[in-house]
């Protein structure tokens, strides 16, 4: 027995542990979606990455045997801009702590964005910056040191708002894990004392962005997800339906454990039993 919605017309899935595993599709992940297309259902990839641009999703996607175009691709820069569209009007000049890959969603909406990295005076020791910036907007930065920690800090005190594409503490490679883009956000917050606005899962934000702009109600879309903390926590502070799949974080084991707003309204053991709890239900 689930509670999902009796009629269906958006699905929103996560891309790592749902469709794919690192590098390898997951099986079934392809015919789920093609599935979806032909009944016209809405389909939308939300993703905590803000390393890499959507069309570079369209390209990755494809070579997985799964067609999509940049519309249905949502990534937490692209979450980011609809909300400062929707929210913050009034950011126009950002200061960018992230990877080429949100520096060009950024720009491409005609934000004035200036990364971090060539923000730094020489010699920087923490005085004043020669410009000032409405936003700070913070992703995963590999390359991040501590004078451009320092540039960022100061462009919040100086009155800029510290923005976070994600919160995630860490993100997984094939060697391990490796500290995320919400570890970062967690020093600027701990050096200016300002709470950051944060976008991405489990923060409902990225998926209210996806739900206006398809226009769709919440009580109308369902989130599959790997990750209870991100994907079901988040879709249940949107209000959206949820399926837990098994294809990624979390076991039977796990699942049956789950309560509160971990909980998801449906599991599913793949792909196919996916849609076996969709089908009946799209509109």
């Amino acid at each position: 027995m689930t509670a999902l919605p009796d009629r269906i017309r958006l699905v929103i899935f996560d891309l790592d542990g749902v469709v794919y595993r690192g590098s390898t599709p997951v099986q079934g992940a392809s015919e789920l979606v093609a599935s979806l297309h032909r009944r016209g259902t809405l389909v939308r990839f939300a993703t905590n990455n803000s390393m890499v641009a959507r069309a570079g999703y369209v390209d990755r996607l494809a070579s997985m045997g799964i067609e999509t175009t940049t519309d249905e691709i949502v990534t937490s820069t692209s979450a980011t801009v609809a909300h400062l569209r929707r929210h913050e009007p009034g950011v126009r000049s950002v200061l960018g702590v992230g990877a080429d890959g949100m520096e060009r969603e950024l720009t491409d909406v005609g934000l004035s964005v200036t990364m971090v990295a060539a923000a730094v005076p020489e010699g920087y020791a923490g005085g004043s910056l020669a410009d000032r910036f409405d936003a700070v907007i913070v992703g995963l930065d590999p390359t991040l040191d501590y004078a451009q920690l320092g540039v960022a800090m100061r462009a919040v005190a100086d009155g800029a708002k510290l923005i976070a594409t994600n919160a995630d503490a860490r993100y997984p490679t094939a060697e391990g894990f490796l500290p995320g883009a919400g570890s970062l956000v967690a020093a600027l917050s701990a050096a200016t004392g300002i709470e950051p606005e944060v976008i991405g899962k489990p923060s409902p934000a990225m998926f209210e962005a996806i739900l206006e702009s398809a226009g769709v109600s919440p009580d109308e879309a369902v989130v599959v997800g790997d990750n209870p903390d991100a994907d079901i926590v988040g879709a249940r502070r949107a209000g959206c339906g949820s399926i837990l799949v098994l294809t990624g974080v979390a076991d039977a084991d796990h699942a049956a454990s789950l309560d509160g707003e971990r909980r998801p309204d449906a599991v599913a053991e793949n792909p196919g039993a996916v849609w076996a709890l969709l089908e009946p239900r799209l509109s």
